[in-house]
């Protein structure tokens, strides 16, 4: 009788204890509990670590193939979807590889050099994670002004791709922000592309997309030369071009270097089909190679920093992360801002709590005043790894 009574109460004890527990969590989710409530996005958080996300006018948007770009040039080749949006509709999203890859087969005209596969790729393909650990610069170089006469030849936007992948291969301490995304962005916006370099314009980029330099241009040509020998079947083509280009500081809003460049047409000389449009992609090449080496010095010598971009409750949001080299631990400090091209006195730190998408980070306020919005952040401390 008395075992029976202590199973009993013993039995009772437990379904007690079960109850209270479940009432205790219920109410009050202590620190410590591993199921939190938050944001809906931060309970999808793996869902968006391979995806691109960047924050614009303080709202979250994921970076996605469109699917209609297949349909004509006019198209655009990714999409900006917000990201309640993508969670909850990114089957719709989901590109089959099959269909991806075909589209890198590209078709070009000949009255266009033709571009080897690497090469035609559009300049607004997303980078690789890198795993370099110096922070990078964000760069964005506009579609070049075409100062040639001829109307049936194109290669503003071609030169400005062969100038990126010319930077890229000389140096790991850059990103590049997609041109079409920022034009789209100040369209919507009612602004002007001329209007690109005024202070007010750069201010803009700097604060939304954390842009640290542009680089607008133009160039004349490329003139083609062809001569043919008497006994000769085949033609001997050459060609120059001349680039010049203008690297704009987007914090300060001033011209940092004016450069220019423009190929030796002696090394230019190109036999048999196509060598017309041969040379001109020659000239193209040596003409970008020398004007990156000195372009590319200049852009690993501007001063580093990043924005805030939103403050949520206690979470800061950051318009940088892994892909521009930041790390969960990296402590910032926080610098109001001051005149243009300059910050003003620091006024907090905060610390990475965590990296998400492929370039956005949240961190924690650690000691000083609340940041705000377009606050400025430079790396103060990095733990030992």
């Amino acid at each position: 009788m008395d075992s029976k009574r202590t199973t009993l109460r013993f039995s009772i004890f437990i379904l007690l204890v079960t109850l209270l527990t479940f009432t205790v969590v219920a109410c009050s989710t202590p620190a410590w509990f591993p199921i939190k409530k938050g944001s809906p996005h931060k309970a999808d958080m793996k869902v968006l670590l391979d995806k691109e996300v960047v924050i614009i006018d303080k709202q979250e948007y994921v970076k996605v193939y469109n699917p209609k770009a297949s349909e004509g040039w006019d198209q655009s080749k990714y999409l900006y979807i917000p990201v309640h949006e993508y969670l909850s509709k990114r089957e719709t999203f989901t590109i089959p590889a099959t269909k991806v890859e075909s589209k890198k087969e590209v078709t070009v005209s000949s009255s266009k050099p033709s571009l080897s596969a690497t090469e035609g790729e559009s300049f607004s393909k997303s980078l690789p994670i890198s795993r370099i650990p110096d922070l990078k610069r964000k760069v964005m170089i506009a579609q070049f002004d075409e100062r040639t006469t001829s109307g049936e030849e194109v290669f503003g936007d071609w030169v400005a791709e062969k100038l990126i992948k010319e930077l890229n291969r000389r140096s790991q301490e850059i990103l590049f922000v997609d041109y079409p995304m920022v034009k789209d962005f100040l369209e919507k916006r009612g602004i002007v592309l001329t209007d690109l370099e005024t202070p007010k314009v750069l201010q803009l980029l700097n604060e939304v997309f954390g842009l640290h330099a542009l680089v607008v241009g133009e160039f004349s040509g490329p003139y083609a030369f062809i001569t043919k020998a008497e006994k000769d079947r085949d033609e001997t083509a050459s060609a120059i071009i001349k680039i010049e280009i203008r690297l704009v500081d987007t914090f300060s809003g001033k011209t940092v270097k004016s450069l220019s460049a423009k190929n030796p047409i002696t090394a230019i000389k190109e036999k048999g089909g196509f060598s017309e449009e041969k040379a001109k992609a020659k000239a193209i090449d040596l003409t970008i190679a020398d004007l990156s080496r000195s372009l590319v010095s200049e852009l690993d010598s501007l001063d580093w920093f990043c924005r805030i971009a939103k403050v949520e409750e206690d979470e800061v949001y950051i318009n940088a992360g892994r892909l521009t080299g930041l790390k969960v631990g990296d402590v910032m400090e926080v610098f109001r801002p001051g005149g243009p091209g300059e910050r003003g006195e620091v006024k907090s730190k905060i610390k990475i709590s965590a990296c998400f998408g492929i370039d956005a980070s949240m961190g924690r306020l650690i000691n000083g005043k609340k940041p705000n919005v377009n606050d400025i952040l430079k790396l103060a401390k990095r733990e030992e790894s």
